[in-house]
């Protein structure tokens, strides 16, 4: 199968699109779906030290993907830091949040494969952090195995749960000037001006397409946002405090960490790439 690496936002956004099937197909969360990628690559765009969004793609050129990520790369003084495209953002609570989309076994060896080559093919140490994936995903399985020191981890995540309607009455509505009414009081909790710009520009998109519902209710301060992607509902960002919203057990993720010190290419890239160090 061919890879390729798309570097930089313009050429990334056409990439993030041609994997809707593919993402739909794979039932990937609502946060791994392009309208989510764009927000952050226009945000990120704005941004200076935002580093470079990076696509690694599995298929043939003008078809779609067999398999895809959507990286983030970031210098830390002599480091470049690896990351999940959208990392850290304000994300939807309770579950995965991110995805190495693969069509199958092959796909996601051949796109473990494209990331050793481009983790090899960089100047000086690395590291690599992929977080908020689901259990047992292959590809960051086969990339740990490559490396001694990389690390596979689990944990749990905490769910906001929308118990607003046992409380009261509530207004839910998905037009976007329902947003636009609710918008200046919820981005004044968000903890600092990044965080802001995310959710105004993350909020207003999804509102565009359809994707997010605003609940307010009727005798009580404060609003809850909630994505949506056809039946699945993901409680996004609600008014701290609000009566009727609480957190629960949400579903574990997972996350692949190869540390700084680790940062020769795994032997047979190395041997790929003639020897050199990334």
């Amino acid at each position: 199968m061919r890879t390729r690496v798309a570097v930089g936002r313009d050429r990334v956004v056409p990439e993030v699109r041609a994997a809707t099937p593919l993402a739909r197909r794979l039932r990937a969360p609502v946060t791994a779906r392009a309208p989510w990628l764009t927000a952050v690559l226009d945000v990120q765009a704005a941004r200076r030290r935002a580093g470079r969004p990076v696509a690694v793609v599995v298929g043939a050129d003008g078809q779609p993907p067999a398999a895809a990520a959507f990286l983030q790369l970031r210098r830390r003084g002599l480091t470049t830091a690896v990351t999940m495209l959208g990392d850290g953002v304000p994300a939807p609570p309770g579950g995965p949040t991110a995805r190495l989309l693969a069509a199958d076994d092959d796909a996601s060896a051949a796109l473990a494969e494209g990331v050793l080559e481009l983790l090899g093919g960089l100047h000086g140490p690395w590291s690599l952090h992929l977080a908020g994936l689901p259990l047992g995903d292959r590809t960051a399985r086969r990339l740990a195995e490559r490396f001694p020191m990389a690390r596979m981890a689990n944990e749990r995540t905490a769910a906001l749960v929308d118990g607003l309607d046992d409380v009261g009455p509530v207004a839910r509505s998905t037009d976007p000037r329902a947003l636009e009414r609710v918008l200046p009081a919820l981005l004044a909790q968000a903890p600092d001006a990044g965080a802001r710009a995310f959710l105004r520009a993350a909020a207003r998109l999804h509102a565009a397409a359809g994707r997010l519902e605003v609940a307010v209710p009727a005798d009580r301060d404060g609003a809850l946002l909630t994505l949506l992607d056809g039946p699945d509902r993901r409680p996004w960002w609600a008014t701290p405090g609000l009566p009727g919203m609480r957190s629960e057990r949400g579903a574990p993720a997972a996350a692949v960490t190869v540390p700084a010190r680790s940062w020769l290419p795994a032997p047979d890239v190395a041997r790929r790439l003639g020897g050199r160090r990334s």
